[in-house]
């Protein structure tokens, strides 16, 4: 059975999302989830695992930081905070908080996720044999890779299937000590909307932002794998994963709302990609082009 994830940025969007056929909601907070459409606090999450856990959906809550010495003496109040609301899961790589959990003995299910470290079985079947219930693999994988890794293991692997890729964290204020050092005075904040740019690609955008936890670049395109769900699903890959981190609101909602009924499409043996690709093409806002990112290459052109 398909497993449908998406981001959720609020209560409000977790409640539209759920409605549009999400499977399991995605959401986290500061210090311990990076890379979120918006850190929620402990009220929230639980107002959304509520929420969720009525309609017969679930959630994994970001548990995905590079942890330092003060996240790591804060993070057994939250772990025990989340088993107590009812978290379905959590998704973690630092070994020392993971170290942390077994310790707690918590009845919190975690699902391993490393980023670009994820990227064979045998490193996936490691965690396993340590509690893990599931694994998040990279997104510089193939899907040749992903196929192969997924084979050899019992339990899922997340795909990225919508979304942007993250390719550069830094705990630093980046952008700040730029604005320092050249005397300029502005925003770095998601919503101020600021880009790199390749001087030898003038039409590369890749998206940089300041939070909390740091700077963020991401990929210049949205990942998208309409085209290729037919062939997740045959390679027994049905962990989907909808990144809304650059797009709010509704217009998120909309694309989620596809892809629930492309995946009832591939269930029931009716998908057409090119019409789904097309609808969501109509989506898609204007400066984030779609692609496949490293899915479609040959494992030997990545490497």
């Amino acid at each position: 059975m398909i497993n449908l994830i998406a981001t959720a940025e609020s209560e409000n969007q977790a409640e539209a999302l759920l409605e549009a056929g999400v499977d399991t909601l995605y959401v986290g907070g500061h210090p311990f989830g990076l890379r979120l459409p918006r850190p929620l606090d402990l009220d929230e999450i639980e107002t959304i695992v509520r929420m969720a856990h009525e309609r017969g959906k679930k959630v994994t809550v970001a548990c995905n930081a590079i942890m330092h010495n003060e996240q790591v003496s804060r993070l057994g109040g939250y772990l025990s905070r989340l088993a107590e609301i009812k978290a379905d899961a959590i998704t973690i790589g630092d070994p020392g908080a993971i170290f942390t959990l077994e310790q707690m003995r918590l009845p919190l299910p975690y699902i391993y996720d490393a980023e670009t470290l994820v990227t064979s079985a045998e490193q996936i079947a490691f965690w396993v044999k340590r509690g893990a219930a599931g694994a998040v693999a990279a997104r510089e994988l193939t899907l040749t890779e992903l196929e192969e890794m997924q084979r050899k293991l019992t339990v899922p692997v997340e795909v990225l299937a919508y979304g942007p890729t993250c390719i550069h964290q830094s705990g630093r204020p980046l952008l700040t000590n730029y604005y320092h050092y050249t005397g300029l005075k502005e925003r770095a904040d998601k919503d101020r909307g600021l880009y790199l740019r390749d001087p030898k690609n003038p039409d590369s955008q890749y998206p940089i932002f300041e939070d909390e936890d740091g700077t963020h670049i991401f990929s210049t395109e949205d990942l998208s794998l309409m085209d290729q769900l037919q062939e997740l699903d045959k390679a027994g890959l049905h962990t989907w994963k909808l990144n809304g981190v650059l797009l709010h609101g509704e217009k998120f909602t909309a694309i989620a709302r596809l892809f629930a009924a492309a995946r009832d499409a591939v269930e029931d043996g009716t998908f057409e990609p090119a019409g789904f690709s097309n609808r969501l093409r109509a989506f898609q806002p204007a400066s984030r082009p779609l692609g496949t990112g490293f899915y479609l290459k040959n494992p030997d052109d990545v490497k």
